[in-house]
């Protein structure tokens, strides 16, 4: 039976994202699996995309900065003493810590972008933020979830936050 994506069903995806020049940024090499249905788990516009279709539907979606990771944030920028970090900081090693007048639970992560003599540039924008992107999926498996799926919000192993831990997903926990 090939079930159509409806509220309340676990799709997993098969997926790229590349920029407007056709420039791959995100291979997709572990499949997208969400739950269907307004629970945030996934771009809006790429959910609203996706419903009624069916297993081997594939879908191609042109998403502006504000319907994907945002638009780039200067103020998300900080330059820190080099003294305030571990011996061997690299670029592209991510920190958690609270942007500047804010209140300190209000944590994001940053990446370290540069590394100059005595300071350390840290970006808490996503590394997709203010990009126009091409985000093209095929539906791999449709499933009705489980009443705890449902209960939780998100499909079974799923993260249980909304922490941004890869960077490149195109779920809304990835943002």
């Amino acid at each position: 039976m090939n079930v159509q994506v409806h509220k309340n069903t676990v799709v997993t995806l098969d997926y790229n994202v590349t920029d407007l020049e056709g420039e791959l940024l995100d291979a997709g090499q572990e499949s997208l699996v969400y739950l269907h249905g307004g629970y945030d788990d996934i771009f809006p516009n790429i959910e609203e995309a996706l419903h009624e279709k069916r297993v081997g539907d594939t879908v191609t979606l042109k998403l502006q900065p504000d319907n994907a990771f945002g638009e780039y944030d200067a103020s998300l920028v900080q330059v820190e003493p080099r003294a305030s970090f571990p011996l061997g900081i690299e670029v592209g090693m991510q920190f958690e810590g609270a942007p500047d007048g804010t209140e300190d639970d209000d944590f994001i992560l940053y990446r370290v972008t540069e590394i100059t003599g005595d300071t350390v540039v840290l970006d808490g924008n996503h590394p997709l933020a203010g990009m126009a992107l091409i985000f093209t999926c095929t539906i791999t498996a449709v499933r009705p979830a489980s009443t705890e799926e449902i209960a939780r919000g998100h499909a079974r192993g799923a993260e249980d936050d909304d922490d941004d831990d890869d960077g490149n997903a195109p779920a809304r926990h990835c943002h």
